[in-house]
């Protein structure tokens, strides 16, 4: 790379901060897994954040269970995913089931239901109750910053938070890096690919990427201490008549929520609130995002004080603290060189360019490329779907699947002198495998043998 020391931009002339092999923008689930999959394949990595930590919805937005990687017979997602977890797990700031109780001829008995459900380490999709226990994980927010931030330094890639993306530089049609904010003014970071881990397609839609526009629930996640979950659990599966009359007018308080409003984590009493669910915002408005603050908080704030007069357990529970990110889910979604429909995910169809997967869909490599702009990348939940698809498609695990294999795809093209565009899926797929990853190059068992186009 040609090193410069000032670029033109939309808004006039900005110095040049830094220049790497592969740039990416956005510091959560998968931004990291591309910024540490393309360092540990050779690539000097640049990886761009705007708050003062890592993990983005993870840990900034506390959601707080990493699903959607176990398809009913077996670990679908591994590689940096997995290692995560292991490493949360060592310091006893992540929680899974272990073998013994996923074990098909136990893990739907009324047993492991009442061991595991406020885990959340269960099988939602599935109608029958019990829901099965499966592989998932509960874990801490500031162990999944304190594994990334770990991950990212061994890797030796530049970090760069407290840096608000800008513009995204595009020259002959392929991008060249970005300009960022920060209390330095601003300055551009130059990169031969480009990987948008935004969540929000920030950089491809500022390139001129086609793109979609979605719409989901926002939330205001937050967390309780002081509960007594033992008691909670008890007053739950011992008086279920009461409970359920209490249960109920919780969610009704709360407007919004998945069937289990609290779950536990791995700090002894706390608990975990993925709610309240919120319609009708839009994640992209400034105000709507406001409105969301202020709304959940009152909400949670009530909720609190119905709690701890009526459900044994949470007396004396108290607010530990709100995410400081809003739970966004969807926005502007990618619309690149194929665009998964839902049918596609609902169906389980294979792709022979897939590299990689979620529970039991799979996600090809067109899905991470735009059609408009050369050297830019898409990991996340902004890649290209349609916003059905996306609804089922965007839990954390695949996204860092997807950000893994963006890594690899970027250092390999690079490696062979052609764009991201026409990298080599093969050899993608066979450094994933190497790697630890699996990037659903073979269809599972149980998936329907029906290829794409």
């Amino acid at each position: 790379m040609t090193k410069r020391d000032i670029v033109a931009t939309s808004r006039g002339a900005v110095p040049v901060r830094g220049e790497s092999d592969v740039l990416v923008v956005g510091g959560g689930p998968a931004g990291i897994s591309a910024a540490v999959s393309a360092a540990r394949n050779g690539a000097s990595v640049t990886l761009v954040e705007r708050y003062p930590y890592l993990g983005g919805l993870a840990s900034g937005g506390m959601v707080l269970v990493l699903d959607d990687m176990h398809n009913d017979t077996e670990i679908s997602v591994r590689g940096l995913a997995m290692e995560a977890i292991e490493r949360m797990h060592k310091t006893g700031l992540a929680v899974y089931p272990p073998d013994a109780d996923r074990d098909p001829k136990i893990r739907q008995s009324a047993e492991m239901w009442r061991k595991w459900a406020r885990w959340g380490v269960f099988d939602f999709h599935t109608r029958s109750l019990p829901h099965p226990i499966i592989f998932a994980a509960a874990f801490d927010p500031d162990g999944f910053k304190q594994v990334s931030l770990d991950m990212v330094a061994e890797a030796g890639i530049t970090l760069r938070l407290h840096s608000w993306f800008c513009e995204t530089l595009v020259e002959d049609g392929a991008a060249t890096g970005v300009v960022v904010e920060s209390k330095e003014g601003r300055h551009a970071l130059l990169g031969r690919v480009v990987i948008d881990a935004t969540g929000d397609l920030d950089v491809a839609a500022s390139a001129g990427a086609d793109h979609d526009k979605g719409a989901f629930i926002l939330t205001t996640v937050s967390r309780m201490g002081g509960v007594d979950t033992d008691e909670a659990e008890r007053f739950q599966f011992e008086k279920p008549e009461r409970f359920d009359e209490v249960d109920k007018e919780a969610k009704k308080i709360i407007g919004g929520s998945w069937n289990f409003w609290w779950l536990k984590t791995p700090l002894p009493g706390i608990v975990w609130l993925n709610c309240p669910h919120m319609t009708g915002l839009d994640g992209l408005a400034v105000d709507d995002l406001v409105k969301a603050e202020i709304e959940g908080r009152r909400r949670i704030q009530t909720l609190l004080d119905y709690v701890r007069a009526n459900m044994p357990g949470f007396e004396n529970a108290y607010i530990v603290d709100f995410a400081p990110q809003t739970g966004v889910r969807q926005t502007r979604l990618l619309k690149g060189e194929y665009v998964v429909q839902k049918s596609d995910v609902m169906k389980r169809v294979h792709f022979t360019d897939s590299v990689c997967r979620g529970r039991d869909y799979y996600t090809p490599y067109r899905a991470l490329v735009p059609k408009e702009v050369d050297q830019l990348l898409v990991a996340g939940r902004h890649y290209s779907a349609t916003p059905q698809a996306q609804k089922s498609s965007r839990e954390i695990p695949p996204c860092m699947a997807m950000g893994e294999a963006t890594g690899v795809a970027a250092a390999q093209a690079l490696n062979a002198g052609v764009t991201v565009r026409n990298a080599d899926v093969a050899a993608i797929q066979k450094q994933l495998r190497a790697q630890g990853a699996d990037p659903g190059d073979v269809p599972a068992v149980n998936a329907l043998l029906k290829e794409a186009v």
